[in-house]
């Protein structure tokens, strides 16, 4: 998965003047004004870039976090964003539906006019990603704001120990406004979520049971070893310019607010669960809240980008899980496995290929991912044309949440300073060795690296398109990295290793039974025990729970990227190319499926590799 990303996920200079340069700024202002005054103007279509890319930026202010994770903008501006917290408020929210809107009503007159077949393509993009901004609104207090993958616990560490730079003295003062605000931001969430209970909206007590957990896990260490406080002392280490003492004044400053401040409003948070958890039952889906139904039906459009209902879904994932057995069966069976279930047989070699438990495995392991994204490079290189210049590093899930993670990908910075990261979880007591290199694929090469970091380095697309400030959701990127799983297996990459082989499609299996699972526990009352007894780990039940439709995307997005290639291919015959079509695939950024298969029909009709 790729994170906010890692999404997840996951930084650079403000938006640049667009080519059209200042008077189209000007021409679209103009625009802009007309409209609000009340003229009926019909846009120009070179006014177009200069709007999405004021547009953009706009949005991006709403959410500090998102400027951080992308640097948007450059000097004062970027700093100011990059030492504030969101609000977790109503006015907040509404003042983003406000600007959705806006955007909206401006995306349907140019799509009225005669944009160019690329900025189709932004404005079609924009505005999918502003319908379901609106859409999912409705449902937003849903969710639980503690929840154990996204919650503000989570967030907040995740933010300041990883993603906020720290690359001169200025930053450390931002890290320290950041981490005075705190508090206040949880107690706002703490707020949402009683306002949310009042109406009957609670966790599962097993999603609640989690969050709890990793509040008394932070709450354990003294101030001194506070995360907030050691990431700051090993971040700043060899930081240039920042001085011995100012260094300490920063490390004590970091303690106190630790002490006096984000300690007793993590230990509300703490109460408020412990208040909570008597009202709350083990009922998994979304059906159980008011609204449910129409809830689901939103996340899995949001996430699929389809049309397709819950129970679509379910028998797609149906159908795949048999055929994907079925070929892991016969595989099995080459290796002398012939007696019980597949998942049977495959537990049993899992447990075989564990490694010793000491010494500790996990540098090794962790020493062999990287391996993995090294072969991968080299045999991925024939099958593209275009490849990211940013490399890609492999790096270890932070201990607060790599019990509860999955792997995710975080891109890499324009400016150089941070390569792309294949974050791997390496909790332990066991591994999954069978699946490392079909991992690595999804993850780094050429999966979310290959996707994302090229996409961030498209000179020809908007800023806002390279940095995916609006975009296709998950079945465009998950869909892909799903894709390029797939393609690894049909390109021979694990001819002689038939183990990672089955690692390889007990991934593709997993993609499938989650569809089954998704859609079960959120359509069809699964108990959160059947989802398990399905063969999904328990971590990853949980993590559907609190992102419903999330998991359909992979599946759903790669089938669909897989129909459009057999589609081009059919039509384009001999002139059809791999590196062609993945050339029109990457290059067209992250957009929902509809756009891209516009976009890939295009392209054949225009004569494939020869356009």
């Amino acid at each position: 998965m790729h994170a906010f990303p890692r999404h997840h996920p996951n930084t650079t200079a403000r938006a640049r003047p667009h080519a059209t340069g200042r008077g189209l700024a000007r021409l679209a202002a103009v625009f802009v004004l007309a409209l609000a005054t009340g003229c009926a103007v019909t846009p120009p279509p070179q006014a177009f870039d200069p709007w999405s890319e004021a547009f953009a930026a706009n949005w991006v202010r709403l959410s500090p976090e998102r400027a951080t994770f992308s640097q948007y903008f450059r000097g004062a501006e970027q700093d100011a964003l990059d030492s504030q917290l969101s609000p977790q408020t109503t006015e907040r929210r509404e003042r983003e539906q406000a600007l959705a809107r806006e955007g909206l009503a401006m995306l349907d007159r140019y799509l009225a006019s005669s944009l160019s077949p690329d900025q189709r393509t932004a404005a079609l993009t924009m505005q999918w990603s502003l319908q379901r901004s609106l859409a999912g609104a409705e449902f937003e207090d849903l969710a639980f704001p503690f929840n154990q993958l996204g919650g503000l616990q989570v967030r907040s560490v995740n933010l300041l120990t990883q993603s906020h730079p720290l690359r001169r003295p200025g930053d450390v003062q931002s890290y320290l406004s950041r981490l005075s605000q705190l508090p206040a931001r949880v107690d706002e969430a703490i707020a949402r979520s009683r306002a949310s209970a009042a109406r009957g909206v609670l966790p599962p007590r097993f999603i609640l049971e989690r969050a709890r957990g990793q509040l008394e896990a932070f709450l354990q260490a003294e101030p001194s070893d506070n995360l907030f406080v050691t990431a700051l002392a090993s971040r700043t280490e060899k930081m240039a310019d920042l001085s011995v003492q100012d260094r300490s004044l920063a490390l004590q400053r970091a303690q106190t607010l630790v002490t006096d401040g984000v300690r007793p409003a993590f230990e509300r948070a703490l109460a408020l669960l412990n208040e909570l958890h008597p009202r709350t039952t083990d009922d998994a889906g979304l059906w159980r809240l008011p609204g449910g139904d129409r809830a689901y039906a939103q996340a899995l459009a949001a996430n699929t980008t389809t049309r397709m209902t819950a129970e679509e879904i379910h028998s797609v994932g149906l159908r795949e899980v048999a055929r994907i057995e079925s070929e892991m069966d016969r595989l099995l069976k080459t290796l002398g496995r012939s007696q019980g279930s597949v998942r049977e047989r495959m537990a049993a070699l899992r447990t075989e290929l564990q490694p010793a438990a000491s010494p500790d495995p996990r540098p090794m392991l962790l020493a062999r991912y990287a391996d993995y994204v090294r072969e991968t490079q080299e045999r991925a290189a024939p099958l593209f044309n275009i490849k990211p210049r940013a490399p890609v590093i492999v790096q270890r899930v932070p201990a607060l949440t790599e019990r509860t993670a999955s792997a995710y990908y975080t891109t890499p910075t324009p400016d150089g300073s941070r390569p792309g990261i294949f974050w791997a979880p390496l909790p332990g007591p066991t591994f999954n060795v069978m699946g490392m290199k079909s991992l690595a694929v999804h993850e780094a090469v050429p999966g979310h690296h290959f996707q994302l970091a090229l996409q961030q380095e498209q000179a020809g697309l908007p800023r806002w398109r390279q940095q995916r400030i609006f975009g296709g959701g998950s079945a465009h990127a998950e869909g892909w990295a799903l894709y390029a799983e797939r393609l690894a297996i049909e390109q021979g990459w694990y001819e002689g290793d038939p183990h990672s082989l089955l690692g390889a499609l007990d991934a593709q299996l997993f993609r499938a039974r989650r569809l089954v699972v998704d859609t079960g526990l959120h359509a069809k009352r699964w108990t959160r025990q059947q989802a398990i007894d399905y063969g999904i780990p328990v971590s990853e039940v949980e993590r559907y729970v609190v992102n419903p439709g999330q998991a359909c995307a992979y599946m759903i997005g790669m089938l669909h990227i897989l129909a459009l290639r057999d589609e081009a291919k059919t039509a384009l015959g001999p002139k059809f190319t791999l590196p062609a079509f993945h050339d029109v695939v990457l290059k067209t950024g992250s957009v929902p499926l509809d756009v891209l298969s516009d976009v890939v029909r295009q392209w054949v009709k225009a004569g494939g590799p020869a356009a």
